[in-house]
């Protein structure tokens, strides 16, 4: 049973896909992370997949049992007032059935919208785009025979795992984009991709609102800014693990240098000035806003 806050929240959802202001989605894997974020003034919560597993150490790509997956998206959902759409990776299933199964019980939760991704645990061979096109509309019948429109964001990682030449990935991006969006997705993700001309051409010719994802430090140089994005028509920002992953990293930092040297500079740095560190935290538990 879909609840109607539920469908206001995926119109809502849906219609900041539709803005001239491009949609940014920091990714949150927990509670603390997700109720911070929602306090920073974001307008909705996206999920990393592998933030939520690292946080249960697991690695990623699915070795997450899809019930403690699900036990991590009712938790933010229950905790955070603004829409909250979730990386569900390749779908969480073997087969077609399968996946429908585990969506239907994703959004049992209280979500609005979904990550769902043409390659399994990053293999360079995708998934045939007919089956993953029948998925896509699989999904889309079941959101519709919910009573409401669930926000279907597809990646396609054509340029992540395909060892062909930029020119072909991009072609098989864009032929995959417009396929996936006739069989009913509402945004297509498409990562890693930097350079300004290729976002450009994949948002020419691609019919349908572009998901990139900006995650500075992996591959040559920055990211475009969030302003130069969407001047290019990028509809939707996403920073992926690299939140959670800059976390983690803090944490060894701060390890490191407290074992090798015995000082607390990266910590003092990090928080300073305090005020503002405690007040992060009275975010992260809904004590101020």
């Amino acid at each position: 049973m879909v609840s109607s806050i539920q469908k206001e929240k995926a119109e809502m959802f849906l219609k900041f896909h539709q803005d001239k202001e491009i949609l940014v989605l920091l990714n949150s894997w927990d509670i603390g992370s997700s109720k911070l974020i929602e306090a920073c003034g974001y307008k909705a919560i996206a999920t990393t997949s592998m933030g939520i597993a690292a946080s249960l150490g697991y690695p990623d790509c699915q070795v997450i049992q899809l019930s403690e997956m699900i036990e991590a998206i009712t938790g933010i959902v229950n905790a955070v007032q603004v829409p909250v759409t979730v990386d569900i990776e390749a779908g969480y299933g073997n087969n077609l059935n399968e996946i429908i199964d585990s969506v239907k019980k994703i959004i049992a939760t209280g979500i609005v919208g979904i990550n769902i991704e043409d390659s399994f645990d990053l293999n360079p061979v995708l998934i045939d785009e007919m089956e993953f096109c029948e998925r896509i509309s699989a999904i889309r019948a079941l959101s519709a025979s919910l009573g409401f429109h669930l926000v279907i964001n597809t990646r396609t990682d054509s340029f992540y795992t395909s060892s062909g030449s930029k020119r072909e990935k991009l072609s098989e991006s864009i032929k995959r984009g417009n396929k996936y969006r006739e069989a009913g997705a509402d945004c297509i993700f498409i990562q890693p991709v930097w350079e300004k001309e290729t976002i450009s051409t994949l948002v020419k010719e691609i019919n349908a609102p572009i998901n990139i994802l900006s995650n500075p430090g992996i591959g040559a140089g920055l990211p475009p800014s969030v302003r130069e994005l969407q001047d290019l028509g990028v509809a939707r920002l996403s920073l992926g693990s690299s939140l959670m992953k800059a976390t983690l990293a803090l944490i060894k930092k701060v390890a490191d240098e407290l074992s090798e040297k015995g000082t607390y500079n990266i910590l003092l740095d990090s928080l300073t000035p305090l005020p503002d560190a405690a007040l992060a935290y009275k975010m992260a538990i809904g004590l101020s806003k």
